[in-house]
């Protein structure tokens, strides 16, 4: 178990501590950015179809299939028990860390309602066709749903799930990872102080495949509208809440340190 704890502690350390999207450093406060330059030049180089298609075209690639289409999942499984222990290791008030554990139900009832608004846009303003280069309207079926049962193909305006879920996700996790830097004045036990490390690990690989999917959307996938307004509502979302509502006493609050005593927090530094 120690020697466990030596490994993904020399890791945090070393290899993390090098990572710039984890780092308080400028290009970790701009990620925004970062992310709305991604979409925008991905959906020039999409539209000039300079890039050649790659296994990461097809939407049947691994990354794809068994992390982007269920991305929310892994979030919430990998941050759930990070937020607790990290948090709990910080500040061990009940009623900080029910608060703090708001945050994740905010942030799933954003992705839901994001989600679902978007799937409602394309259905309310698609038509069925009967091809792929729709030449031939299919006024029978009036729903994305009965059309696509018929082996027939829908075209709405289909706002970029992908674009908008990989941009807040990845957003929400930077934010909610960042009482990492405090933990070595935390008195946590061995296995806990263990299983923190390797979660945190896990969370800055899941960014990263966040990341490189994203990219691939961009230069790949949907229209540039599409992408950028799905990126737009992701970085919207985030904002709302860490940059503004976070901010107010009756809110989930943001992760530690701001919630420590000045003193503490002087002291973590």
């Amino acid at each position: 178990m120690k020697s466990c704890y030596r490994v993904t502690s020399r890791l945090r350390k070393h290899w993390l501590s090098s990572l710039l999207l984890i780092r308080p450093s400028s290009v970790r406060q701009n990620i925004p950015l970062i992310y709305l330059l991604i979409s925008t030049v991905g959906s020039i180089l999409k539209e000039l179809e300079v890039v050649p298609n790659t296994y990461f075209s097809s939407s049947t690639n691994v990354l794809n299939v068994y992390f982007v289409k269920v991305s929310w999942g892994w979030t919430l499984f990998l941050l759930t028990p990070f937020l607790l222990l990290s948090n709990y290791s910080i500040n061990r008030n009940v009623s900080f860390l029910c608060r703090r554990l708001l945050s994740l139900v905010v942030a799933t009832v954003i992705w839901y309602v994001c989600t679902e608004t978007f799937f409602y846009i394309e259905d309310v303003s698609g038509s069925c066709y009967g091809t792929e280069s729709m030449d031939l309207l299919n006024e029978e079926f009036t729903s994305k749903v009965s059309c696509r049962r018929a082996g027939l193909h829908w075209r709405g305006y289909d706002i970029s799930g992908h674009s908008f879920i990989l941009t807040y996700s990845a957003l929400f996790i930077v934010e909610e990872i960042s009482p990492m830097a405090y933990l070595k004045t935390a008195s946590l036990s061995t296995l806990p102080r263990v299983v923190v490390n390797l979660l945190y690990v896990s969370l800055n690989v899941i960014v990263m495949i966040w990341t490189w999917m994203f990219m691939c959307t961009s230069v790949y996938f949907h229209d540039p509208s599409h992408k950028l307004l799905g990126t737009l509502c992701g970085i919207l979302g985030w904002y709302v809440t860490y940059r503004v509502w976070y901010l107010k006493p009756l809110s989930p609050g943001l992760p530690p340190p701001h919630h420590l005593p000045k003193e503490q927090n002087q002291n973590s530094n």
